[in-house]
């Protein structure tokens, strides 16, 4: 098993999020990353630090104008000579008939909500949490001795919601999205289990008129949850990836046991595909405590997760991406790591 982080990830601090009608405090802050570190540190675990794999593979998923906006972004909004605040955050959503002429246009293309500011360090951090994912994929790539059948990516911001050309749900480039499209170049068919509280639409979107990579989601019913706008039964795929693209909504207020018998039933499908890698999307937000969480799983819940994903026997990526009750990280994720380690 191996473990990846970069510190450069902790310099992204959201000071605004706008959502549902009012302005809230940010989820999204450097202490989650602080507290996910401490797991393997007590169970005696190395972490990696990522190195540098570059932006090609960034470009293969996301269009190159969106990627420049999320680079260079923070620094045309500073210099604009209008006071409009230490971030660029919009609340202007214009995506289509609009050229990107000035920063404000950009924002409103390229920001699907207001939960995905760019501050002035944002840009290292999003570009460090894609690359921590892609040190994952590189050793798949690269790996003869099949000593990398387990690896875990410890990244923030997180990705699964961020589209083609747009960030959203306080994601900014789809990690899971660029390591499948990564992995192509040696395995045939991966498939991407997602077991956050939130769909991540942004992985629909990219994949869904595919058929090598199959996406299935557990998520909250997004009926007035967010994306709002994806992640219903009817969302099966489009063309060739008609069925490859499998939603679990369930009802807000599911229990732990309700919880795993979606997951179970998400895990016959990947079965089912029979993928060369797995990416599990993991998100400690279904936790029953967390502020966004619409189910209720224990602390225990997460090594039974690990478990179900372990038993797969499969080459698989786990990134950890939502969860916000920041004083639980720690002892989660120390569960589902534990998960891992078990023999039983």
């Amino acid at each position: 098993m191996k473990i990846y982080s970069h510190e450069k990830q902790q310099l992204h601090h959201p000071k605004s999020y706008f959502s549902r009608g009012k302005m809230r405090q940010p989820q999204e802050t450097p202490e989650r990353l602080t507290e996910l570190l401490k797991a393997p540190q007590i169970m005696g675990l190395e972490v990696t630090t990522a190195k540098e794999i570059g932006i090609e593979p960034i470009l293969a998923v996301h269009d190159f104008d969106y990627v420049e906006f999320l680079k260079h972004g923070y620094e045309e909004w500073m210099a604009s000579g209008e006071e409009m605040g230490e971030e660029v955050q919009t609340t202007v959503y214009m995506p289509n008939n609009n050229s990107g002429l000035g920063i404000l246009a950009k924002a409103a293309k390229y920001q699907a909500d207001g939960s995905a500011p760019i501050g002035k360090h944002s840009w290292t951090s999003i570009y460090w949490s894609a690359q921590t994912a892609l040190n994952a994929a590189d050793s798949l790539l690269n790996d003869q001795t099949h000593q990398s059948n387990i690896q875990i990516c410890l990244t923030r911001p997180a990705g699964h919601h961020a589209r083609k050309n747009a960030a959203g749900g306080f994601c900014y480039l789809n990690n899971a999205a660029i390591i499948a499209e990564h992995l192509r170049q040696k395995f045939q068919k991966i498939a991407i289990l997602d077991t956050d509280m939130h769909h991540g639409q942004g992985i629909q979107e990219i994949f869904y008129d595919r058929k090598d990579v199959l996406y299935t989601s557990v998520h909250g019913n997004p009926v007035n949850f967010y994306p709002v706008v994806a992640g219903h039964e009817h969302e099966r795929g489009y063309g060739e990836g008609s069925g490859y693209n499998i939603n679990f909504p369930m009802p807000h207020g599911t229990d732990e046991t309700g919880f795993f018998n979606y997951v179970d039933k998400s895990i016959e499908i990947v079965k089912l595909f029979n993928p060369d890698v797995i990416v599990h999307v993991l998100g400690f937000d279904v936790y029953k405590d967390d502020p966004q969480a619409k189910c209720h799983v224990s602390t225990q819940g997460f090594k039974t997760l690990a478990t179900k994903v372990k038993a797969l026997n499969k080459p698989v990526i786990i990134l950890v991406e939502g969860g916000y009750c920041i004083e639980k990280l720690n002892e989660n994720l120390q569960a589902f790591l534990s998960g891992l380690i078990s023999k039983d």
